[in-house]
């Protein structure tokens, strides 16, 4: 029992992780406690199992009702990732959070108890890690759950009977239907959002709340791409690209605006550029998204060399984001010019990872829907079954919409991919002419003319697309209409003239590149040794 005996460091951890949040409210002191006591501690005294309860230690907060909501969910965080959660963890996982999240925002309406401070102060990274974990078991129990039910409708399906521990959890489950519900995890996320970003009132928003309202929005993004709403997705991260007066955020002599904040925290920084990058493939702005996951993966690249990224927290599932984004890069390079768009270094990764299977694309075979798969999120469907049906025959087709729903988003993006292949044949043959009739043009794609005319009104159509200006305060969503085509072309007379855009030779990158190799190659000479 965790409870029984607790250890001094750990009741001196917590009387000062207080202190640092609730009166102090000095980054200075919470950056050791968070990032490297908690650590030090759970991996000495509880390894494989959990904290001790949130009520044998309220001594030492002064019992602080948010205080430990803050510290049941960072210890329940814990437990989750060293052990595999059941069913029950997962319902009280949602307590847990529902609780945390209440007694927030009464503080931030002016509700809470303010006995035990004037204010609260957690750091970005510890915002940014409750939310992301919050949207990280709403994710785990719908896969869960929709695991669970298809296992019992199987099993009824060829008149077996499934393990009794299947049973129990769909029992759970039944009796739980509104945990995990998806409009009250959207509710709370929302509501960080709206208090933490209003600019109007007698009283200034406290950077703890700041923080969590951008970070919400980079969970709520997150949210809603794993839904498949991509539009919503770039909605959601209107507040982090906001500029003007209000905005910004002030930490001591240091102002940030939410952009800076964002990106400060490396984790959220990732996610944000990978589910936005997703999120635009899925709705055709391909320059976008090429130019949204370039970027992460060129800092990426430069982190793994220098060694940065292994120094953070997660730093294992870095390298593996990192693969699924390049190969969300192949398939964006593959059906669209992205010239001047990625980094040299990035461009040469992509190709010796993925060109192999980019040759067989062009040849003809099928590989988009293996780089897709596994390169998207774990989409999910937030519909709860009818978990009467799971026991009767025919209930695993009844209630199979959450394993639909990755293959929904899969089929939805080979729907268009489809379309792309027959296009890149199209753009390979008019590059070759500058003018060609439109019947020879047909024969070379193995079509009437009558069928070919639309597909060259569809190439253009399907290349007009919008596109980030680049401007201060241009939210994610926004943008003006281009061309991402890299030809001009039009009809005239049964003729189809071909105007190739003008390619712009640029030197710096090759110099770039060679001045880089050869730092890396002194560096090698330097290493050497010479004595002896």
């Amino acid at each position: 029992d965790p409870d029984a005996c607790l250890p001094g460091p750990l009741k001196d951890f917590v009387f000062d992780l207080h202190d640092s949040a609730r009166r102090s409210m000095l980054p200075a002191e919470q950056v050791p406690l968070y990032n490297g006591t908690f650590r030090e501690l759970s991996s000495k005294y509880f390894a494989t199992g959990p904290w001790p309860s949130p009520k044998a230690i309220s001594d030492e907060c002064g019992g602080d009702p948010l205080f430990l909501a803050l510290y049941r969910e960072l210890t329940h965080r814990h437990l989750h990732s060293v052990t595999r959660p059941q069913v029950q963890d997962r319902i009280d996982g949602w307590h847990v959070y529902r609780n945390l999240f209440d007694l927030i925002l009464a503080e931030a309406n002016g509700e809470g108890d303010r006995q035990h401070g004037d204010g609260l102060f957690i750091l970005p990274e510890w915002a940014f890690d409750i939310l992301h974990e919050f949207v990280y078991q709403f994710q785990g129990f719908c896969q869960f759950r929709t695991g669970t039910y298809a296992h019992v409708a199987k099993s009824a399906d060829g008149g077996k009977q499934p393990p009794s521990h299947v049973t129990e959890s769909l029992e759970a489950l039944s009796k739980n239907r509104d945990a995990w519900a998806v409009e009250t995890v959207l509710f709370y996320l929302h509501r960080l959002i709206a208090v933490g970003t209003q600019t109007e009132g007698p009283k200034k928003v406290s950077v703890a709340f700041r923080y969590l309202a951008l970070f919400a929005s980079v969970s709520l993004s997150r949210l809603e791409c794993l839904l498949g709403d991509y539009r919503a997705s770039l909605a959601a991260l209107n507040p982090v690209f906001a500029t003007g007066p209000g905005t910004s955020i002030e930490l001591g002599e240091e102002t940030k605006t939410p952009e800076e904040a964002v990106t400060a925290v490396f984790q959220a920084r990732l996610s944000l550029a990978y589910h936005c990058g997703v999120s635009y493939l899925m709705l055709r702005r391909y320059k976008d998204a090429a130019k949204m996951l370039g970027n992460i993966c060129a800092f990426m690249q430069r982190g793994f060399k220098t060694g940065q990224l292994r120094k953070l927290a997660g730093s294992d599932q870095f390298s593996k984001l990192y693969d699924r984004m390049t190969a969300l890069l192949a398939i964006i390079t593959h059906v669209c010019p992205t010239e001047g768009l990625i980094d040299d270094g990035v461009a040469r990764a992509v190709r010796d990872k993925h060109g192999h299977q980019l040759s067989k694309i062009e040849a003809g075979e099928e590989g988009y829907e293996d780089l897709f798969i596994f390169a998207c999120p774990k989409f999910v469907s937030p519909a709860v079954p009818d978990y009467g049906q799971a026991t009767s025959p025919g209930g695993f087709s009844a209630g199979s919409s959450g394993q639909d729903a990755h293959k929904f988003q899969v089929k939805q993006f080979m729907n268009e991919m489809s379309v792309q292949q027959t296009l890149r044949k199209l753009r390979s043959y008019m590059k070759l002419y500058t003018s060609i009739g439109v019947g020879k043009l047909a024969a070379f794609n193995d079509m009437g003319e009558d069928e070919f005319l639309p597909l060259l009104l569809c190439y253009k159509h399907k290349f007009i697309q919008l596109e980030q200006s680049g401007d201060a305060g241009e939210g994610a969503l926004e943008g003006k209409l281009g061309t991402a085509l890299d030809l001009h072309y039009y009809i005239s007379d049964d003729m189809v003239h071909v105007d190739e855009a003008e390619k712009q030779r640029r030197f710096e990158n090759y110099f770039m590149a060679q001045i880089v190799q050869n730092n890396e190659i002194l560096k090698d000479v330097e290493a050497i040794s010479t004595e002896g």
